[in-house]
């Protein structure tokens, strides 16, 4: 499935308000959000939800991980051929819960590109995005640890770290994409990251959370768009 820019990712993460039928009904909030407002919106709900919310939505869905392993006896691996199976667009690497060495890396970007697999590399800092970049995936998304759900956004709070990102990445490929994260909640705070030349957010919490996680989306979704 096509992914446009600016995206907005939303991860599920292992909340239980995104769990089973739960995490049904936001991945449906999000495809009928994007419907409206006609901003691409990907979700990555957690692994065992996959194959159902790929069924049942037509909007790009993301796995939260997966391990560079190829099929066989690799007992409790997420292989790229199993997400592929289940009807995923991609998946997000490396985020700061699910740290991975840069070899390890380099090999699911890699397996999963050979597939046909969208790639979205988690990074903590510009330079450490720089590096990920350097293997080609889709796109790297560029997240402080410190501020991640804190709601405190980091294109408010540390907007030399997005504009660090978005100018050390494209030097290594134009053809990166650059998303940011942490403590994004408002759509004041996709406009700022935007404006400093993100293409778009991974959120969690402040959706995934929220009250009214369509209206939060919605506000997200319409703020994505420089005015």
């Amino acid at each position: 499935m096509r992914i446009g820019f600016p995206l907005i990712l939303v991860n599920f993460k292992t909340y239980k308000e995104s769990l089973g039928q739960k995490g049904l009904e936001l991945a449906r909030a999000a495809e009928r959000v994007s419907e409206e407002t006609g901003v691409c919106i990907a979700v990555a709900p957690q692994t065992p939800d996959l194959y159902m919310i790929t069924k049942s939505v037509g909007i790009p869905v993301f796995s939260q991980h997966a391990d560079p392993e190829e099929p066989g006896a690799h007992t409790g691996s997420v292989t790229p051929e199993s997400l592929k199976e289940a009807g995923v667009s991609g998946s997000i690497l490396n985020h700061s819960e699910r740290r991975l060495r840069m070899d390890i890396i380099e090999e699911t970007v890699r397996r999963c590109s050979c597939l046909g697999l969208l790639t979205c590399v988690c990074a903590n800092t510009p330079l450490a995005g720089r590096a990920v970049a350097s293997f080609s995936p889709d796109m790297v998304a560029v997240e402080p640890p410190e501020l991640i759900g804190s709601g405190v956004s980091v294109s408010k709070a540390r907007p030399e770290i997005v504009g660090d990102a978005v100018r050390l990445i494209k030097d290594v490929s134009s053809g990166v994409h650059v998303l940011c994260g942490a403590g994004i909640t408002s759509g004041e705070d996709v406009s700022a990251a935007i404006k400093l030349g993100a293409e778009g957010v991974l959120v969690a919490s402040g959706i995934v959370k929220a009250k009214d996680p369509m209206k939060a989306l919605t506000d997200l979704a319409e703020h994505s768009v420089p005015r």
